[in-house]
């Protein structure tokens, strides 16, 4: 089967990184508190400078490669039948939802979202949740209603 044709908004990148900017930034004060610390004595230099090297690489990925990976393999396809979502940036998985299986669907943005007019769509299967993240809110609401649709005909038909 063929890889799912649609790729969420490009603003999902800039979401993501400042998602990342904040995980860094607490990152930093822990960093800066540990360093701190090894000012005053109470624990050993060598603690600090690995938390500033790991803060840094941390910064560089989730700033600068995560959010980028992300978009490219984050992928997703609504067909009569079926769901068809992928996602990851290190580990690739691909979730094939039946539309028999849909129970209910609903769209959620928070403020970082919303500030970028995005929002996402949620699955639910009487298993877990599938998501389908930041997609321009008005396509949300669409595809929510499309799946919802599809989801009645198909439960109508069995």
């Amino acid at each position: 089967m063929n890889e799912p044709k649609h790729h969420i908004d490009p603003r999902a990148i800039k979401v993501w990184r400042i998602e990342g900017s904040i995980y860094t930034f607490l990152s930093l004060v822990v960093t800066i508190v540990l360093t701190v610390l090894a000012w005053k004595g109470w624990i050993p230099n060598i603690i600090p400078i690995i938390t500033w090297i790991i803060t840094f690489v941390e910064g560089i990925v989730m700033i600068l490669v995560v959010p980028v990976l992300r978009w490219k393999r984050c992928k997703y396809e609504v067909r009569e039948e079926e769901i068809d979502i992928q996602k990851g940036w290190l580990i690739i998985k691909r979730t094939i939802v039946p539309m028999v299986r849909v129970q209910h669907v609903d769209t959620s943005h928070g403020p970082l979202l919303r500030s970028f007019k995005l929002a996402s769509v949620h699955i639910s299967t009487a298993a877990t949740v599938h998501e389908i993240p930041a997609l321009p809110a008005a396509d949300a609401s669409n595809i929510r209603d499309q799946i919802a649709s599809l989801a009645r005909v198909r439960d109508d038909d069995v």
